[in-house]
């Protein structure tokens, strides 16, 4: 599996959300905060998604779907 950027989440609660709508659709997804103190609990700061090459495309479908579900596909 080769890891890529996906996007950027405002912050670490919403990655963890988008993370999990991916998840449910069996698309695994790594998620990297951008602070380096984890251990302080969830951080306020962008936090970017990676999703297998493989799967971009669909991953980057299925966000804009359950995130936008009133816009029509593009």
């Amino acid at each position: 599996m080769k890891w890529v950027y996906l996007t950027t989440a405002p912050d670490e609660w919403t990655a963890h959300i988008w993370r999990g709508l991916l998840m449910e659709e069996g698309i695994p997804v790594m998620m990297r905060p951008g602070d380096v103190t984890p251990f302080l609990g969830p951080s306020s700061l962008p936090c970017r998604l990676l999703v297998d090459a493989a799967r971009k495309d669909e991953a980057l479908e299925i966000l804009d779907q359950r995130l936008h579900p009133d816009q029509p596909p593009t």
